[in-house]
């Protein structure tokens, strides 16, 4: 061991003198700043008439209202019904849904089970689901929770909807 000198004169028996310190290792900056992904996939698609032709529905739009899909599931896809950015009706068409979303009476006609909530004295038919032997096996259609003439939008809208 070296014995240190201190400022002041005094020697400190058994004190370690100060090592120097390691080097530390230079990374180019390009390692450091993270390279931006690429841009991403848009996360909606507006269906033009050719595509909305394809679907496994119909669906009555009123003026203004356009098909929208988002990113779809591994064996489904969903739909919006919307008016510029404002969603009035979903649409899932896949293997099996989560029929029903929306608590109320439970009714058959039409070739669908529907959802009819009562609200105010009021029965809406909120959510409907029909079920097709060929794929995809369920086409749910649900409204958005709205008031108003938008609610009896959505609704005329969901009813309007049908399987091909």
């Amino acid at each position: 061991m070296v014995p240190i000198t201190p400022p002041g004169g005094t020697v400190v028996p058994g004190a370690v003198p100060p090592t120097a310190a390691a080097p530390v290792p230079t990374v180019p900056l390009e390692a450091v700043v993270a390279t931006p992904p690429p841009p991403a996939a848009p996360a909606v698609t507006v269906l033009d008439s050719v595509a909305r032709a394809a679907l496994p529905f119909t669906a009555e739009l009123p003026a203004g209202f356009e098909i929208v899909t988002g990113r779809p599931g591994p064996d489904f896809r969903i739909y919006t019904i919307r008016r510029g950015t404002r969603s009035f009706v979903m649409v899932y068409a896949g293997p099996s849904s989560q029929f029903p979303i929306y608590s109320g009476q439970m009714v058959e006609a039409a070739g669908r089970a529907s959802i009819l909530a009562t609200e105010d004295g009021v029965r809406h038919a909120v959510e409907h689901l029909f079920q097709r032997t060929a794929a995809p096996r369920e086409i749910h259609v649900w409204t958005m929770s709205l008031d108003g003439a938008d609610r009896d939008l959505a609704e005329q809208i969901a009813q309007s909807v049908d399987v091909r």
